[in-house]
């Protein structure tokens, strides 16, 4: 299986698996769309958990972007 997402610095970064040292080296945050592609949701449904302040992690919102911090999502995949 190959990962491939978009981080904060608009780098595309392909890792062979989502494991907690490839979230890392993402930065700081990272959009929705990525973060719910590590975690195993879609797109839309991302962006609607995030709406409604369902999304797994805490998600800041910044003007009409929503921003992941990348530690909160790297203990939500050690804690399972």
């Amino acid at each position: 299986m190959t990962a491939t997402a978009q981080g904060n610095t608009g780098v595309r970064r392909t890792a062979s698996a989502w494991t907690p040292d490839t979230v890392r080296r993402l930065g700081m945050t990272t959009d929705i769309a990525t973060a719910g592609e590590i975690l195993n949701i879609g797109r839309s449904k991302s962006y609607e958990l995030a709406k409604t302040g369902e999304f797994p992690v805490k998600v800041l919102r910044i003007g009409r972007r929503y921003i992941v911090p990348v530690a909160a999502v790297v203990r939500l995949l050690e804690d399972e």
